[in-house]
């Protein structure tokens, strides 16, 4: 596992793809939470940091995708991926090794935005009046957030070779799972069960979290949903190993 990890690793430190995809997600954010007038904290009443979370799930909707989607559709579309299936490797440390890389990108592009809090905690009037639970909590639910969408990336990157189509994929099913069930809870026909289907989507665990409240049974829907993501990756690939 720690082979195709490092593999991955020096993959994305290798090529472009790793620092653009950070470089976007920082210049982007910055702009929205520094400079742009309708979202920048500078010009809030309150000392926090909601135009950052509120808008980061969005800019992960694409980002993380991009990054997924060349982990297996390229090892398929360069035939190194069954290559790579008769290594001494099962499919779940193949799987492992080259999603924890993903999230390793992911955890590296969130970092530099700690000095966000650090800004604006000293900002504040008076100084430190900004809700640190509520920041911790929307950070852990951000980093559980980037965790599922790197999960469905990799299982919608499994499906094809064509990196293109895996990010397409990727962008959709992430959105159906962070905003679709909240919208689709939203229709009048569900009457009672609203609340049920809304608790499918990644969003409402997401805002719980973003409370300062943690709460396991958030955590634990993004975790089981990771499991599971990454659960249909493996049969994926064990369905193309049968079929060879």
């Amino acid at each position: 596992m720690f082979a195709v990890f490092k593999k991955e690793i020096n993959a994305f430190l290798n090529s472009l793809v790793g620092y653009l995809v950070i470089c976007i997600f920082l210049v982007g954010v910055g702009l929205c939470v520094w400079v742009f007038p309708q979202t920048s904290v500078l010009d809030a009443v309150f000392a926090d940091l909601y135009p950052f979370f509120s808008l980061s799930p969005y800019v992960f909707l694409f980002l993380i995708p991009a990054i997924t989607m060349r982990s297996l559709a390229e090892e398929r579309k360069n035939g190194t991926l069954e290559l790579l299936l008769t290594h001494p490797l099962q499919d779940w440390q193949i799987i492992l090794g080259k999603y924890l890389a993903c999230l390793v990108l992911v955890i590296f592009a969130l970092l530099p935005t700690f000095l966000y809090y650090v800004s604006v905690w000293w900002l504040g009037a008076p100084q430190g009046n900004l809700d640190s639970a509520a920041v911790f909590g929307s950070y852990l639910g951000l980093a559980l957030l980037g965790a599922a969408f790197a999960a469905i990336g990799l299982w919608t990157s499994s499906l094809t070779a064509n990196q293109i189509v895996a990010f397409m994929l990727g962008c959709f099913v992430c959105f159906i799972f962070y905003y679709g069930f909240s919208a689709i809870s939203g229709i009048d026909t569900w009457s009672s069960w609203a609340y049920v289907v809304a608790f499918f989507g990644l969003d409402t665990h997401y805002e719980a979290l973003g409370k300062g409240l943690i709460d396991s049974r958030h955590v634990l829907y993004l975790l089981s949903l990771i499991l599971a993501m990454l659960g249909l990756t493996a049969l994926t690939m064990s369905s193309r190993k049968w079929s060879t």
